[in-house]
């Protein structure tokens, strides 16, 4: 069971919009902080206390430049916004000396090719991907109602910094994705038979402020799950978006043949 104090900073961070994944990962580095002080609360520990973790990170752990960047953000939030007690600017840590791996860039032929042989089930989403530029959780997020066919565009919400844009739809996706809507919609149909469906999720208060939107088919998912599961954090029947991973293993495997 997650400790109160734990449970008190994962509400402050919802109260303050941060996205899910990012309290999950800020959450997991304070407890390992916790847990590397002998259990002492972080009001008893500071700048030291830090220095030797994330020193610690680099050399005992040899994590990779961006994961103790990740950690650092995590103490630093925590002692300015939980215990009012902010960091020094200056601290002193040995930085992980890890070099990260290069990302393989495919060039525009390696990139069609691969988009043709992808399986049907993941076609439709990589093509997004890479013709509208978009990260992929925030391809896996998208409603039917951020889809613009008139203007060929969609609607990106809350995406990285929490900022919201606009980006281009290639127009030869307009077919595969009126399919995909006919295809979310069959779905919804059948979940609106289930007495115990819940409705979709709703991020932040939007929930109270449209009590019905839930249940209204353009606040679904593009790329639902084909299986209902238990919300956890309501204990109520949804259907969520498709898992990141399913898109990851069809990239790679498709990669590799």
């Amino acid at each position: 069971m997650k400790s109160p104090f734990l449970c008190s900073i994962e509400e402050k961070m919802r109260s303050k919009r941060y996205a899910k994944r990012t309290i999950e990962s800020y959450i997991h580095w304070i407890k390992t902080f916790i847990y590397f002080n002998n259990k002492q609360h972080p009001i008893h520990c500071h700048n030291r206390e830090v220095e030797s973790f994330l020193s610690y990170l680099a050399n005992q752990r040899a994590v990779a430049p961006k994961t103790q960047a990740l950690a650092l953000n995590a103490l630093v939030f925590l002692y300015k916004d939980i215990v009012n007690k902010p960091l020094s600017l200056n601290l002193k840590f040995n930085k992980t000396a890890t070099q990260p791996n290069l990302p393989t860039v495919l060039t525009i032929e390696e990139t069609a090719t691969l988009l043709q042989n992808l399986p049907v089930a993941s076609a439709l989403p990589c093509k997004l991907l890479y013709g509208s530029g978009l990260r992929l959780m925030e391809l896996l997020r998208l409603r039917i109602q951020d889809i613009d066919f008139d203007y060929l565009s969609l609607q990106i919400w809350h995406g990285k910094g929490n900022k919201h844009r606009r980006v281009t739809l290639a127009k030869e996706l307009v077919t595969p994705l009126k399919v995909q809507i006919a295809k979310a919609h069959y779905f919804y149909e059948q979940d609106l038979g289930n007495k115990e469906y819940a409705g979709v999720w709703l991020p932040y208060a939007l929930e109270r402020k449209f009590p019905n939107a839930d249940k209204d088919f353009k606040w679904h998912y593009l790329f639902p799950s084909n299986q209902l599961s238990i919300d956890p954090e309501a204990n109520v029947l949804r259907r969520h978006h498709i898992n990141e991973t399913t898109l990851q293993k069809a990239i790679r495997n498709t990669a590799k043949n």
